[in-house]
Formats: structure tokens, sequence, C-alpha cells
């Protein structure tokens, strides 16, 4: 699906092919025990789900909400859970496989909220990384890209809801 107001930044392929290759590296580094992937809505439900199927072990899945743009390009500065745990996580390996980590905000928020439920390891899979805008020490066990400080849709992510569906992921033009 192409769209006037944004340019491609990550095509659908090379998408497809970095989560292969993050599936096989979780598949090695979790040879055994419990590993709960936990999706942070709603920007990580597709790399989430193309994750899921590329890793080739028993996985369990859930889900959390972390707000922090609102309806803006930039973030507001305030985290908000919008959706809670759903299952205990306690002595589980846990996997947060978030779309984006731009200043660390949320995921900083996040790993230590779920550091009070006591899962036996905490790690960061992240589709993209815009690590020259990091305010927060964030590590990023699997990353799929690193990419430039701009505002990007697709694969999941959008601006006001718009844009998720979108194949490859897309800079999103000004004035868009």
């Amino acid at each position: 699906m192409k769209n006037p107001q944004t340019s491609v930044l990550i095509s659908e392929a090379r998408i497809q092919v970095r989560i292969r290759e993050l599936g096989a590296a979780i598949t090695r580094d979790y040879p055994d025990g419990e590993l709960i992937l936990l999706g942070i809505l709603k920007g990580s439900f597709l790399f989430l789900a193309d994750l899921v199927r590329a890793i080739d072990r028993p996985v369990k899945i859930d889900f959390m909400g972390m707000a922090s743009y609102g309806s803006g390009t930039v973030s507001s500065g305030e985290v908000a859970v919008t959706k809670k745990l759903g299952m205990n996580i306690t002595g589980a390996h846990l996997l947060i496989v978030e779309d984006i980590v731009d200043t660390g905000r949320t995921l900083n928020a996040l790993v230590h909220l779920l550091q009070h439920e006591k899962p036996q390891s905490v790690q960061i899979a992240a589709l993209l990384d815009k690590e020259e805008r990091r305010e927060f020490a964030v590590p990023v066990a699997y990353r799929g890209f690193p990419i430039p400080d701009a505002f990007v849709v697709g694969y999941g992510l959008d601006f006001n809801e718009d844009y998720r569906g979108l194949k490859d992921i897309c800079i999103l033009r000004e004035g868009a």
C-alpha cells in the first residue's frame, strides 16, 4: 500500500529477514524454561506475531499497554499504563517486545514495574531503535534496525491510529 505522505525506510522484505534472524537468536538464547513474550500495545502487535512464528520453541504471550505519545509526534514525557499485565511472570524469562525504542522513558518505567513481579530475567526485543534520542539507559538485547531521528509509521506503528497497515516502515512527511 503506497501513501504519498510517506517514504519507505525499511521494506517489508528486509523486516521479515531480520525477524527470522531475531527469532533464531532468541531460540538459541532460551533453550529451556518458561519464556513469556510481552507485547506492548498497540504498535508491537505485528512484530510480535511474526516474531512468535520465528521462534522455534514454546512461548506464552501477554500484552500490556503503555502510553507516552498521546496524539502527537513527540513524547509527552509522562508514561501511563493503559492495560495491565494479565499473567503471572514470577520465575519466567520475560521478553518485552516493543515496536520502537526512542527516549527509553517508557521501557525504563516498564522494566522497573515488572521487576517487582520477580521474573527470572527481563530482556527487550525492539524492532526499531532511535539510539541517538536515548535519555534512559535501556539495554535492547534483540534489535531489529537502528533508525534515524524521524517519525515512522507502518508495520503496526501509527500516527493518530492511521498508517498501521502499511507493510513497510515509512517516514511520515511533515504536514501529513
